[in-house]
Protein backbone atom coordinates (compact mmCIF):
# COMPACT_ATOMS: atom_id res chain seq x y z
CA UNK A 1 0.00 0.00 0.00
CA UNK A 2 1.11 3.20 -0.86
CA UNK A 3 1.35 6.40 1.52
CA UNK A 4 1.97 9.67 1.41
CA UNK A 5 3.55 11.18 5.02
CA UNK A 6 4.41 14.91 5.03
CA UNK A 7 6.51 16.37 8.24
CA UNK A 8 5.44 20.11 8.84
CA UNK A 9 8.61 21.65 10.69
CA UNK A 10 8.28 23.50 13.80
CA UNK A 11 8.79 27.34 13.67
CA UNK A 12 12.42 27.82 14.85
CA UNK A 13 13.02 24.25 14.29
CA UNK A 14 16.16 24.05 11.39
CA UNK A 15 19.37 23.80 13.97
CA UNK A 16 17.78 20.79 15.34
CA UNK A 17 16.78 19.84 11.71
CA UNK A 18 20.24 20.06 10.38
CA UNK A 19 21.76 18.74 13.78
CA UNK A 20 19.63 15.55 12.72
CA UNK A 21 20.18 15.19 8.89
CA UNK A 22 22.41 12.20 9.47
CA UNK A 23 19.92 10.57 11.28
CA UNK A 24 17.14 11.19 9.16
CA UNK A 25 18.96 10.26 6.43
CA UNK A 26 20.01 6.94 7.81
CA UNK A 27 16.24 6.55 8.89
CA UNK A 28 15.47 6.92 5.33
CA UNK A 29 18.30 4.60 3.84
CA UNK A 30 16.23 1.71 6.02
CA UNK A 31 13.19 2.25 3.17
CA UNK A 32 15.24 2.88 0.22
CA UNK A 33 13.56 -0.08 -1.90
CA UNK A 34 9.89 1.51 -1.06
CA UNK A 35 10.83 5.31 -1.52
CA UNK A 36 8.41 6.53 -4.42
CA UNK A 37 9.12 10.17 -3.56
CA UNK A 38 10.88 12.51 -1.28
CA UNK A 39 12.61 15.72 -0.37
CA UNK A 40 11.99 18.84 1.44
CA UNK A 41 9.76 22.10 0.83
CA UNK A 42 10.40 25.18 1.38
CA UNK A 43 9.92 29.15 1.97
CA UNK A 44 12.78 30.99 0.06
CA UNK A 45 15.90 29.07 1.40
CA UNK A 46 14.07 27.93 4.84
CA UNK A 47 12.64 24.01 5.03
CA UNK A 48 9.35 24.29 5.89
CA UNK A 49 8.54 20.34 5.84
CA UNK A 50 9.40 16.90 4.80
CA UNK A 51 7.89 14.71 2.29
CA UNK A 52 8.03 10.93 1.92
CA UNK A 53 5.92 8.74 -0.56
CA UNK A 54 6.33 4.97 0.12
CA UNK A 55 4.73 1.50 0.04
CA UNK A 56 4.50 -0.23 3.20
CA UNK A 57 2.58 -3.19 4.62
CA UNK A 58 -0.09 -1.04 5.50
CA UNK A 59 -1.86 1.44 8.07
CA UNK A 60 0.30 0.75 10.62
CA UNK A 61 3.37 0.28 9.15
CA UNK A 62 3.05 4.03 7.78
CA UNK A 63 1.86 5.40 11.43
CA UNK A 64 5.18 3.51 12.77
CA UNK A 65 6.97 4.99 9.58
CA UNK A 66 6.19 8.81 10.46
CA UNK A 67 6.20 8.95 14.30
CA UNK A 68 9.89 6.96 14.54
CA UNK A 69 11.48 9.31 12.40
CA UNK A 70 14.27 10.90 13.60
CA UNK A 71 12.66 14.77 13.67
CA UNK A 72 9.44 13.85 14.28
CA UNK A 73 10.65 12.32 17.60
CA UNK A 74 13.05 14.90 18.25
CA UNK A 75 10.49 17.91 18.02
CA UNK A 76 11.89 19.12 14.53
CA UNK A 77 7.98 18.76 13.28
CA UNK A 78 4.61 20.38 14.50
CA UNK A 79 2.67 18.07 13.26
CA UNK A 80 1.83 15.35 9.91
CA UNK A 81 0.04 14.52 7.02
CA UNK A 82 -0.27 10.60 6.66
CA UNK A 83 -2.55 9.47 4.16
CA UNK A 84 -2.72 6.30 2.17
CA UNK A 85 -2.23 7.48 -1.68
CA UNK A 86 -2.38 5.71 -4.74
CA UNK A 87 0.34 6.09 -7.44
CA UNK A 88 -1.57 7.40 -10.39
CA UNK A 89 1.93 7.53 -12.35
CA UNK A 90 3.21 3.71 -11.93
CA UNK A 91 6.17 5.38 -11.27
CA UNK A 92 8.92 6.71 -8.63
CA UNK A 93 10.63 10.15 -8.90
CA UNK A 94 13.25 9.00 -10.02
CA UNK A 95 11.90 8.10 -13.32
CA UNK A 96 10.77 11.37 -14.00
CA UNK A 97 11.91 12.45 -17.43
CA UNK A 98 12.85 15.83 -16.24
CA UNK A 99 15.85 14.73 -14.12
CA UNK A 100 16.57 16.04 -10.42
CA UNK A 101 17.10 19.92 -11.47
CA UNK A 102 16.26 22.55 -13.57
CA UNK A 103 12.85 24.59 -13.31
CA UNK A 104 10.54 25.26 -10.15
CA UNK A 105 9.10 22.03 -8.41
CA UNK A 106 6.21 22.19 -6.69
CA UNK A 107 3.92 20.30 -3.72
CA UNK A 108 0.42 20.45 -4.61
CA UNK A 109 -2.10 19.10 -1.86
CA UNK A 110 -5.73 19.27 -2.24
CA UNK A 111 -7.74 18.66 1.04
CA UNK A 112 -11.53 17.48 0.11
CA UNK A 113 -14.11 15.07 0.99
CA UNK A 114 -17.02 13.87 -0.75
CA UNK A 115 -17.05 13.17 -4.44
CA UNK A 116 -13.19 12.10 -5.86
CA UNK A 117 -11.92 14.99 -8.12
CA UNK A 118 -8.86 14.93 -10.44
CA UNK A 119 -8.62 10.84 -10.51
CA UNK A 120 -7.76 11.28 -14.22
CA UNK A 121 -3.70 11.83 -14.82
CA UNK A 122 -3.90 15.82 -16.10
CA UNK A 123 -2.87 17.17 -19.20
CA UNK A 124 1.20 18.18 -19.35
CA UNK A 125 1.82 14.30 -17.50
CA UNK A 126 5.36 15.09 -18.46
CA UNK A 127 5.80 17.51 -16.12
CA UNK A 128 4.47 15.23 -13.10
CA UNK A 129 6.80 13.87 -10.95
CA UNK A 130 4.14 11.76 -8.58
CA UNK A 131 0.58 12.26 -8.90
CA UNK A 132 -2.48 10.73 -7.39
CA UNK A 133 -5.79 10.60 -4.85
CA UNK A 134 -5.00 10.65 -1.00
CA UNK A 135 -7.57 8.06 0.76
CA UNK A 136 -8.95 6.52 4.00
CA UNK A 137 -6.57 4.17 5.64
CA UNK A 138 -9.13 1.20 4.13
CA UNK A 139 -8.63 3.13 0.42
CA UNK A 140 -12.54 3.67 0.16
CA UNK A 141 -12.91 7.01 1.02
CA UNK A 142 -11.34 10.03 -1.10
CA UNK A 143 -9.91 12.85 0.96
CA UNK A 144 -7.73 15.23 -1.88
CA UNK A 145 -4.96 14.67 -4.56
CA UNK A 146 -1.04 14.86 -4.14
CA UNK A 147 0.93 16.07 -7.04
CA UNK A 148 4.57 16.82 -7.10
CA UNK A 149 4.94 18.97 -10.40
CA UNK A 150 7.57 20.82 -12.25
CA UNK A 151 5.58 24.29 -13.15
CA UNK A 152 6.47 27.53 -14.27
CA UNK A 153 5.18 29.25 -11.10
CA UNK A 154 3.13 28.70 -7.95
CA UNK A 155 -0.19 29.96 -9.99
CA UNK A 156 0.56 27.38 -12.23
CA UNK A 157 1.64 24.20 -10.12
CA UNK A 158 -2.13 25.22 -8.43
CA UNK A 159 -4.10 24.92 -12.03
CA UNK A 160 -3.21 21.01 -11.65
CA UNK A 161 -6.28 20.51 -9.43
CA UNK A 162 -10.01 21.48 -9.86
CA UNK A 163 -10.32 24.42 -7.75
CA UNK A 164 -13.55 24.27 -6.65
CA UNK A 165 -13.30 20.91 -5.46
CA UNK A 166 -11.27 21.10 -2.96
CA UNK A 167 -11.72 22.52 0.93
CA UNK A 168 -7.98 23.70 0.55
CA UNK A 169 -5.52 23.49 -1.76
CA UNK A 170 -1.47 24.23 -0.50
CA UNK A 171 1.33 24.82 -2.92
CA UNK A 172 4.86 24.08 -1.54
CA UNK A 173 8.09 24.93 -3.13
CA UNK A 174 9.93 21.26 -3.03
CA UNK A 175 12.92 19.57 -4.51
CA UNK A 176 14.32 15.66 -4.77
CA UNK A 177 15.71 14.64 -1.40
CA UNK A 178 18.04 12.26 -0.38
CA UNK A 179 21.49 12.26 0.21
CA UNK A 180 23.54 15.33 -1.00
Amino acid sequence: MEFLCYHRDRPGSLPLREELSEEHWSYMDRYAKEMIARGPTFSGDTPTGSLHIVDLAGPAAARAFALDEPNHQAGVYRDVLLRRWRNTLGRTMWDFPGGRTGGNRYLVLGLGTGQAADLAVPAGRDELIAYGPLLSDDGAAWLGTAALLRAQDRASARAVLTRERYAAVEVHDWQFGGRP
